[in-house]
């Protein structure tokens, strides 16, 4: 089946660029120009967005709030002209699942495209096999709703951070090093931003543990890296 991707770009030259050739790459591509045209054609079947951070009206960070808002996943790669780690981080925070940095290199950001969508076919693939909710102890991960509930009450994570705990939940016991969490969980063209996996653990700690510097389900393992208790669910 083509895949469907969806262009959002205001800049005309660079859109025409990215349409030829993710065209030649043999994917299916629409264009919009503006935030509430991209919305517009989000709602409608698409399989991954090319998001640009600076738009006209609604702007990237929004239309990827907007987006993760909705109970479908949508993978989305996001565009910025700005190089600093501060606005990488704001992009992925709000729910982006990968970037790219103004000017890039066609050839990279066709890898992550496929890197995207092979991530997104593997997660559903899992969500077929695996759409029950688990329960540990008093912590409910729905991975079909992409929920998350803390006696009863609803915990708000942000993409990755839902992706992540998924990840861990599914494999009690099993030691990962940061490395590792990157490829698995981040995917392609991570390298270096083992940073990246302490910060949205303490920050998933702080979410789900009721003392996160004694943390009950995420550990970690001196020396590895981290795992999740095994019977935690006892």
């Amino acid at each position: 089946m083509t895949r469907r991707i969806l262009v959002v770009e205001d800049n005309q030259d660079l859109a025409q660029l990215l349409l030829m050739h993710l065209r030649d790459a043999g994917y299916t591509v629409t264009h919009a120009a503006d935030g509430e045209e991209a919305l517009r054609q989000a709602a409608e079947a698409v399989d991954l967005v090319i998001l640009d951070l600076m738009l006209p009206g609604v702007d990237g960070l929004e239309i990827c709030r907007r987006l993760r808002a909705r109970p479908d996943y949508l993978p989305i790669l996001m565009l910025t002209a700005k190089s600093s780690e501060l606005d990488r981080v704001l992009g992925l925070e709000v729910g982006a699942d990968d970037y790219v940095a103004k000017p890039f290199s066609i050839r990279e950001l066709l890898a992550r495209v496929r890197a995207l969508l092979r991530r997104a076919e593997a997660m559903g693939e899992a969500s077929r096999d695996a759409d029950i909710p688990l329960r540990i102890d008093t912590l409910c991960i729905d991975p079909l709703r992409r929920r998350v509930q803390l006696d009863d009450r609803e915990v708000h994570l942000t993409g990755r951070e839902f992706d992540l705990l998924l990840h861990f939940a599914r494999h009690p016991g099993r030691v990962y090093s940061r490395a590792q969490l990157l490829d698995l969980v981040w995917g392609y063209g991570h390298d270096g931003y083992e940073h990246t996996v302490n910060s949205h653990i303490n920050r998933l700690r702080a979410k789900i543990e009721q003392q996160p510097a004694q943390p009950r389900y995420i550990l970690t393992v001196w020396g590895v890296g981290y795992k999740f208790a095994e019977g935690a669910n006892a």
